[in-house]
């Protein structure tokens, strides 16, 4: 449609109307400019590929285009087309109303899906230029041309939330049936996407996205909440326009004409541009009114540059209130009014506007709807979440170690109390000591490891780390060490082939435990020299938020590591597990030692089992669960707990319960001969070496060659007592008597099988066969006896001590030795002051001092 001056006639151009002909359009153009009359404004335009070409054109004929449906973005060059106007807004008219809606929700970063024709890409590259430079991210742009899949998937594999999408409505379909198959809808994305498509449109389209197996409910579900951004057709503000009329008396009016025939989004943009001409030559005449050169708007020609540039500028001044809304022009082009709509529940409800001309955003009150709680956020919100120990377990478990704590402490008294009791002295309490100190810096350890960066500082946290690895690893060595110290002694003592005089003092067992800590104070000071421990921050992947917010937590664990860690925990390690070893092999050889007070080998052994299944266990658990701080700690806290609770009270309980039940039960399997000079060195010193076990099996095999002999020498006696015997006699039958009594005890008490399976002492064996024959009294004598036959002379008290006075001596020389008794320089009491010197002075086989521990 062309306008000519007033009174002429104008021509409506149907075929550039209704047709995308290039040709047929140009050439009614060109037809129209030739056969005149002269036309002063061209009115119209749809079509984008012949609008543009008679809008480059224009300026040759001083003419000046208004189109009302002309939206192609490429008509806003205004270097290209600078006589060019259109009433309705250019697609890119939208983006400065996303740019709005995008600050209102604070959604700083999106990215674009976008349909491979110019069209959408024009639209997309204007939205790029917007958003620059207003603090927003396009994190990805993706553009596609018939299957939008692998394009949706890369967004999702980006983390976009906010999906700015301009594609035609036939591919809406398939991007929301991606969408679905991706899992890209619902409350944590907004889809934004152009609001032009026809009414109910994924009802006509929905049979193409089916044949990609996306099924009616799965499009809807998906398309649930998008919001569509288009020009607003009329204004919705209850004003009267330039035409008297208000939008709403408008749109009834237009009803009423139309007679059946399909509305039109653009009718109120041609009402409105038939108002924006009138207006603009009714401001161009009274500019021509108001000059001197007294011209009209009539006497306009193609070649009049001047009248050319007033209706140029009069249509710049355009500025009215249309049925559109503020019909204004800044740069040709329109500032109107962007509509935004949500898909609501299959239907699309208008939940705002933005106003070009005011640069604001009005949202209406209670319309829009998001899927979730609240709006959608632009991308995954990563929550940094430190993973602490929880305060009731640290609770739980400090408790558990203070009980522990204090029930070493009364060990510590129970050993200092009664460190002058027998039992007690021969266990070497100064040992004892360093057993419960061990044991109480390893309770203290679990102190430290409880402490993370929810109770301490960073660089607090970092010094811990060292502090807790010296404590464990020096309560574990003075410990243990201490235990097999003590166990060294007692298999240095028992072991003693030669049998020499072994005296072992407390002082040469702490050189033995300090030797042993010095071990790990190089190992420890070396490692925190060369490469100290430090704080290092562990990040694992995302994990959903429990309370089912729009968020992930990414976890973040503390952990005390260096660059060789694993090179110095072998080391650490490797040594432990060879004093475990050793301790091992010292408890095995002192099994049979069965003196309770001296010897803890079967404790020892059972607190090295107890210790080493547990660390093993809690260490191989503890590096499984090393991202689950409260397992972890839970588990090194009892494994500590547990070791050393159960070391100390194998150590201390049967002490205990020994000294209050049965004080002398320690050394009543063994009774000694102490010399005063034995006993005034036990008074100086706390070391004690005890006799060899008797029923020691490994003493058996080393002692079968002496019993041989021994046996000989006992059958020589035996003749020589025999000869005594019968000297004594007054009768041949009495030497038959004497044989076949006294003879027959006497080989009773010397046999060695007996000796050896008993576990009591020479002594004890003697009472016995005194006991067996009470007859037998020393200082007795009955009177009677004198009178009696002379063949019971030989019962009388005299003789029975005469004869005791030669056995004695036989069996406190030739026995006791064999037995590890006495030392056998020492007579026994029991022996007669006139003893021969013969069996007075012979020679021991074996010389053990005894003193108490």
């Amino acid at each position: 449609m062309s306008f000519g001056p007033p009174g002429v006639q104008t021509r409506m151009r149907g075929d550039s109307l209704s047709q995308c002909d290039n040709a047929k359009g140009l050439k009614a153009f060109y037809d129209a400019i030739k056969y005149g009359p002269n036309h002063l404004m061209v009115f119209g335009g749809v079509c984008p590929s012949v609008t543009s070409i008679i809008a480059e054109s224009l300026q040759g004929w001083n003419l000046v285009q208004l189109s009302f449906a002309a939206t192609t973005p490429v008509l806003a060059d205004k270097k290209k087309y600078p006589y060019f106007f259109r009433t309705v807004p250019s697609d890119n008219a939208v983006n400065p109303a996303i740019l709005k809606l995008l600050k209102h929700y604070q959604w700083k970063r999106v990215g674009t899906l976008t349909q491979d024709v110019q069209r959408f890409s024009e639209v997309r590259n204007d939205l790029t230029g917007v958003l620059y430079g207003e603090d927003i991210e396009i994190s990805d742009t993706e553009s596609f041309s018939n299957d939008p899949c692998t394009s949706v998937k890369k967004l999702k594999g980006n983390d976009v939330r906010i999906i700015l999408g301009q594609f035609d409505q036939n591919m809406a379909a398939k991007v929301f049936c991606c969408a679905y198959e991706e899992n890209m809808y619902g409350s944590k994305y907004q889809w934004i996407i152009p609001g032009w498509y026809e009414p109910s449109w994924w009802e006509q389209v929905h049979t193409e996205a089916n044949s990609s197996r996306c099924l009616r409910k799965n499009l809807l579900a998906a398309m649930e909440g998008y919001i569509g951004v288009d020009f607003e057709p009329l204004s919705s503000k209850q004003i009267k326009t330039i035409s008297g009329k208000t939008p709403q008396q408008y749109e009834r009016e237009y009803n009423s004409k139309r007679s059946g025939v399909g509305p039109s989004k653009f009718h109120g943009y041609a009402y409105d541009g038939i108002w924006v001409i009138a207006k603009t030559l009714q401001r161009a005449m009274e500019t021509l009114h108001a000059s001197s050169r007294h011209q009209r708007i009539q006497d306009f020609n193609y070649t009049d540059h001047t009248l050319g540039r007033i209706i140029l500028n009069a249509m710049n001044e355009t500025n009215f209130f249309g049925v559109t809304g503020q019909v204004v022009f800044r740069n040709g082009e329109r500032m109107g009014t962007i509509k935004f709509t949500q898909f609501q529940d299959r239907r699309e409800v208008k939940v705002g506007e933005y106003n070009a001309v005011a640069d604001t955003l009005e949202i209406i009150n209670d319309t829009i709807r998001f899927q979730g709680s609240e709006p959608p956020k632009d991308k995954t919100i990563i929550l940094e979440q430190l993973r602490k120990i929880s305060l009731p377990l640290y609770s739980i478990l400090s408790a558990l170690t203070i009980l522990g704590m204090i029930m070493a402490s009364a060990f510590l008294f129970f050993n200092i109390k009664n460190r002058n009791q027998k039992l007690i002295k021969m266990s070497s309490p100064y040992m004892n000591n360093l057993i419960i100190l061990g044991g109480m810096l390893s309770y203290a350890s679990i102190f430290l490891f409880g402490l993370d960066g929810s109770f301490v500082s960073e660089k607090t946290f970092e010094t811990l780390c060292t502090v807790r690895t010296w404590i464990l690893t020096v309560g574990y060595t003075t410990a243990f060490g201490a235990m097999f110290a003590k166990t060294w002694r007692v298999h240095a003592i028992f072991k003693n082939v030669k049998m020499k005089k072994k005296i072992i003092k407390d002082q040469k067992l702490l050189v033995i435990v300090g030797g042993m800590l010095l071990i790990d104070l190089c190992i420890l000071i070396c490692w925190q020299a060369v490469d100290p421990l430090r704080r290092t921050v562990e990040r694992y992947s995302m994990e959903p938020d429990p309370a089912g917010r729009d968020i992930s937590i990414r976890p973040l664990l503390e952990h005390c590591e260096n660059t060789h860690m694993t090179i110095w925990l072998g080391i650490v390690y490797a040594y432990k597990g060879l004093l475990m070893l050793f301790g091992c092999f010292l408890a095995w050889e002192t099994r049979n030692v069965s003196i309770p007070a001296l010897n803890d080998s079967k404790y020892i052994g059972m607190s090295v089992y107890n210790v080493g299944i547990m660390c093993i266990i809690g260490a191989a658990v503890s590096f499984l669960t090393r991202d689950q701080p409260n397992v972890q700690f839970c588990i090194v806290a009892l494994v500590i707990i547990f070791c050393s609770t159960i070391t100390l009270c194998l150590v201390f309980v049967p002490k205990l319960i020994t000294l209050r039940t049965n004080p002398d039960a320690a050394t009543q399997n063994r009774r000694f001969q102490f010399t005063q000079n034995q006993k005034k060195e036990d008074s100086k010193t706390s070391t004690s070496v005890t006799s060899v076990n008797q029923a020691s099996t490994s003493r058996l095999e080393g002692l079968q060659s002496e019993n041989h002999r021994l046996r000989m020498k006992i059958t020589e006696l035996d003749k020589d007592l025999e000869e005594v015997t019968m000297q004594l006699q007054d009768t041949p039958e009495k030497t038959t008597y004497i044989k076949q009594n006294h003879y027959q005890e006497l080989n009773d008490i010397l046999n060695l099988g007996n000796f050896t399976e008993s576990t009591d002492g020479g002594k004890a064996i003697l009472k016995n066969h005194l006991d067996q024959n009470p007859q037998l009294q020393w200082n007795t004598t009955e009177p009677s006896r004198t009178c009696k036959d002379p063949i019971e002379d030989i019962n009388s008290p005299e003789h029975i001590q005469r004869r005791l006075s030669l056995q004695l001596p036989i069996l406190h020389h030739a026995y006791l030795p064999s037995i590890g008794g006495v030392d056998a320089s020492c007579v026994s009491p029991c022996v007669s002051p006139t003893a021969s010197p013969r069996h007075r002075h012979v020679p021991p086989s074996f010389r053990v001092m005894v003193s108490g521990l």
